[in-house]
């Protein structure tokens, strides 16, 4: 797997993390639990690390992920913690979290699809 893709599938299985994390929880719920807001900021920081990472040629080629936005949220979580809405990380929960999977999604080979020197082809 090349280092641009491993970089995506870090961002995505940090998405499902945080659905995951959420499962069941409403805002009054999350609002008020400390534990899960952390948890929940912690794996958006990791999607976001990790689309720092990924290379600006692949990131110019896959346009339909908003990669800048996700970077800027990253770095408001690490340089502004204490600036940190827990309502803001909320709607990203609900909104962003959920469509981000989907794009994300497209982009992961399948693990069981056989690629490589070893995964089929003609040779």
């Amino acid at each position: 797997m090349r280092r641009d893709d491993a970089y995506v599938l870090d961002m995505l299985l940090a998405a499902r993390k945080v659905l995951e994390f959420t499962q069941g929880v409403d805002w009054e719920q999350f609002s008020g639990d400390e534990l899960v807001q952390n948890a929940v900021m912690r794996q958006i920081q990791i999607i976001g690390e990790a689309a720092r990472s990924v290379s600006p040629e692949y990131q110019s080629e896959r346009a339909q992920v908003p990669w800048a936005e996700i970077v800027g949220m990253r770095n408001r979580l690490v340089h502004e913690y204490f600036r940190i809405l827990p309502r803001r990380v909320w709607d990203v929960v609900e909104k962003d979290i959920p469509r981000l999977i989907q794009v994300l999604e497209p982009l992961v080979p399948d693990e069981n699809e056989p690629e490589g020197l070893f995964g089929g082809g003609s040779g």
